[in-house]
């Protein structure tokens, strides 16, 4: 950059001024924008002078404000003539330490602990499932959400049980939570009715033993989407009865009758997320929803379905107090809720909610002890622990092998609450 180039040298106050008048002009005429091609190789302040003067010349034709920065301009130039053969001499050292200060080094974000590596996501299993999701256009919260455990999910672990969280009714969310990833619009695409024949054409290729279907929230939608849920459930136990099925719905606005749909099309447990304690679901979740809304959902399932099994989700690290985390146990055992997990809140990008605290696998071992000695029939805890996270694995050696022993069904699947 030359001293004719220099923003220091032309003027910062007087271009910045034109340059404002310039993008508030409600229309820029061909002449000016011609103007910012036809001289590449010229120095950049003689680029935008000629834009300027396009532009005056067109639009501005005379006034004695703009008469007055032309004079200060011509003066400025007369300065500083000759002191380069061709662009202008460079300004020296001091010149440029003033006018370009030294960007600051970008601060490094904090590492992970090493507690929160997860498996790469590879393998001939994990490989057909995303062909197939691809192939059918479906959408996947292990995808769209950034989860650490696609690849031990999809790749079915050292047991082999595979499991997948198909996200039906669109990718496109009508909330916003600070801590989702997931993307967000007031009028999302319409449902793609032929979506529930093929996650059951999908679930018959993967030859899955458990899949966990999620959405996001809807509420454009004068049902929210519980009968999307409610068809998509008969149809995959239509084409595979042994199937268990887990929905993880949205809070339908705890609109009971729309939570009654789903509880009863014969899924086998029946989730719903909490998220956070109570103190923190302003802060965490979208304004729609709520504490004692999220708590009503899960309990009006159990209600209306009692042989479902009920389930939520705590993320822990976003600013949660010991106290909270037990009164939040001891309401969700008020409400029936069979199962809980508790998994480390990872920020999916700096749009989001920062972490307030990575929490150790000693600290999630001991909320495990604490949840179990309030019975709770199941409890998943550890850092990379997600609401569907090896689902198919913890719960096909767990709480529904035992459940379906427990009424004589062995292998047949029980359709609750039909």
């Amino acid at each position: 950059m030359c001293a004719a180039d220099s923003p220091s040298s032309r003027g910062v106050p007087v271009l910045a001024g034109k340059m404002r008048a310039l993008v508030r002009a409600p229309r820029i005429s061909p002449a000016v924008k011609q103007s910012a091609y036809l001289a590449p190789a010229l120095p950049t302040f003689w680029r935008i002078e000629s834009i300027f003067t396009a532009y005056e010349t067109k639009n501005l034709s005379s006034s004695p404000r703009l008469d007055r920065l032309r004079e200060k301009l011509n003066e400025e130039d007369a300065a500083h003539a000759g002191t380069c053969p061709t662009h202008g001499a460079l300004p020296d050292k001091a010149v440029l330490k003033t006018t370009f200060p030294v960007a600051r080094r970008r601060k490094r974000s904090e590492p992970k602990p090493e507690w929160l590596k997860a498996v790469p996501a590879e393998g001939e299993n994990y490989l057909r499932l995303k062909n197939t999701v691809r192939k059918l256009k479906l959408a996947t919260v292990c995808e769209e959400a950034r989860c650490p455990n696609i690849g031990e999910c999809w790749g079915g672990g050292k047991d082999g049980t595979a499991t997948a969280t198909i996200m039906i009714m669109g990718d496109t969310c009508t909330r916003g939570c600070s801590f989702c990833a997931v993307k967000t619009s007031r009028t999302p695409a319409p449902l793609d009715p032929l979506e529930p024949e093929h996650v059951a054409q999908a679930i018959a290729e993967w030859g899955l033993d458990y899949v966990v279907l999620t959405s996001v929230d809807r509420d454009d939608l004068v049902d929210q989407g519980s009968e999307h849920f409610a068809k998509t459930v008969r149809g995959l136990k239509a084409r595979k009865p042994t199937l268990l099925v887990e929905c993880l719905t949205p809070d339908f606005r705890g609109q009971a009758s729309l939570v009654e749909r789903v509880a009863l099309s014969g899924l086998d447990v029946y989730a719903h997320n909490l998220e956070t304690v109570e103190r923190l679901q302003r802060r965490v979740r979208d304004h729609r929803a709520g504490y004692s809304q999220s708590l009503f959902v899960l309990e009006h399932a159990k209600k209306r379905a009692p042989k479902l099994l009920t389930k939520t989700s705590l993320m822990l690290g976003v600013g949660e107090r010991p106290e909270d985390v037990r009164a939040t146990l001891r309401d969700l055992r008020t409400a029936g809720v069979d199962v809980v997990t508790f998994g480390q809140y990872l920020r999916p990008t700096k749009r989001h909610m920062p972490v307030q605290a990575y929490i150790t696998p000693a600290q999630f071992q001991a909320w495990q002890a604490e949840a179990e000695a309030l019975n709770f029939k199941y409890v998943a805890s550890g850092p990379l622990v997600r609401s569907s996270y090896k689902a198919g694995e913890f719960f096909l050696k767990g709480v529904l092998k035992q459940r379906l022993a427990e009424d004589g069904l062995g292998e047949q699947q029980n359709v609750a609450g039909m």
